[in-house]
């Protein structure tokens, strides 16, 4: 899986970006206003996240629709998918531990 789509993960911006794309397609403007932030500066937010294949834009007339890719996602959720089951069995073993406590 490819480093850029961790780097683009990394900023809140850019996350909130793909849940709001979660929901349907969004043109630049629409997104822009969900924000506290720049035209601009959600637009280099769009680059990176089109750069790492988690969107995907479509001219449609003189406007720019974005759509959430979830192909990368995809891929980041099977990689975590092993450190999942590591913490579920972490948290297991703790709330056995707070039971025994509490038999004491």
């Amino acid at each position: 899986m490819p480093d850029d789509v961790f780097l683009a993960l990394a900023s809140p911006t850019r996350r909130r970006l793909l849940e709001i794309l979660a929901d349907g397609p969004q043109t630049a403007g629409d997104l822009a206003s969900r924000f506290e932030l720049s035209r601009p500066a959600v637009a280099e937010h769009l680059k990176v996240l089109r750069e790492a294949a988690l969107v995907r834009d479509e001219p449609v007339g003189r406007q720019r629709f974005y759509h959430l890719e979830s192909d990368p996602l995809e891929q980041v959720g099977a990689w975590l998918h092993p450190f999942e089951r590591f913490w579920r069995g972490r948290l297991r073993g703790m709330a056995e531990l707070l039971e025994n406590d509490e038999e004491k």
